[in-house]
Formats: C-alpha cells, structure tokens, sequence
C-alpha cells in the first residue's frame, strides 16, 4: 500500500495522496482509476496508483525559488558532468558569470568539484565537456515530489503522466 498520484482532469499531475483518499474519491464517482495495482480491497477493487479527477481544478500559479537546495533537487544529486552523486556538489554556471552569466534555472547546474574546476571559466563547450541534461525551470512544486516518489524501481508508471512537470 502506498502513495497515489492526483491527475486533474486535463491530465497534470495535481498532487500525491494515500491510497485510502484515493479510494475516497473513487467511491463517491469524483475520480476515475487509470493505473492499478495487483493488490485488492475487495475481490473486483484493485488498488489505484493513478486517478484522474472528473472535473478541473485551478491551481494558482507559485514561483519556486531558485535555491541551492532545489538546484541540487532538480539534478537528482548528481553531477551534471559526469554522474557523480553525493553531498559535495557545487554549483555551476554554465555561461561564467565573468562573461555576463546570470544566475537561473536555465545556466546554473550541479556539478562535482573536479568537474567544476576542470571547466573553470569557460563555457561547457569550450572545456569540451557535454551536459548529461539540459537545465530548466520546473513548472511544479510538485516536479520535485515526483521525482522522489519514482526513483529506481518505485512508481514507474507515474513518469508517463510527469513529462510536463
């Protein structure tokens, strides 16, 4: 038993709730189920991984800070040079901030000191060094719960429905 991912009723992820909440708005016809599982409430209930509400909500639009901490989030850890993963990250401009680079989603990156110092001041390119992922805004707070909830194994069918996040 776990988690379950909200789907609106335009097929963005809304939120993750319990599986018992989900049950919730299945039973009084407010959700429709369209991932499942292969344990059962009852004998012809399994239970959802995935709803879709019936009708729309509006979600007021909400900034998310751009923060190292959520830098370091939305790159999963790792470097975006070469993979590496832990705490020791720093963080990289891919235009130097000496050449006119401005500090947002889109131009600054996880990297591990090594790779860091080795592309210095100069641009990815220049340093001959490639971007595992290409650096841009979430358009979700909730871009940062669905990554947590899918790594390795888990929930792997909630990242058809998290593309546009």
């Amino acid at each position: 038993m776990g988690k379950v991912l909200v789907l609106n009723a335009s097929y963005e992820p809304l939120n993750i709730t319990s599986w018992r909440r989900a049950v919730v708005l299945l039973l009084k016809g407010k959700a429709e189920r369209l991932e499942y599982t292969d344990h059962f409430l009852y004998s012809n209930f399994p239970l959802p991984t995935v709803i879709r509400l019936l009708y729309y909500v509006r979600i007021p639009y909400k900034e998310i800070p751009l923060t190292r901490r959520n830098i370091l989030e939305r790159d999963r850890h790792s470097c975006q040079y070469c993979t590496l993963k832990g705490d020791q990250l720093t963080l990289d401009h891919i235009m130097p901030r000496s050449r006119g680079g401005k500090d947002s989603w889109e131009n600054l990156v996880a990297a591990c000191v090594r790779c860091n110092v080795r592309k210095g001041n100069r641009t990815p390119k220049e340093a001959r060094m490639t971007l595992i992922r290409q650096p841009r805004k979430p358009h979700s707070s909730l871009y940062f719960e669905l990554i947590k909830h899918t790594q390795g194994d888990r929930n792997q069918e909630w990242k058809k429905y998290a593309i546009g996040i």
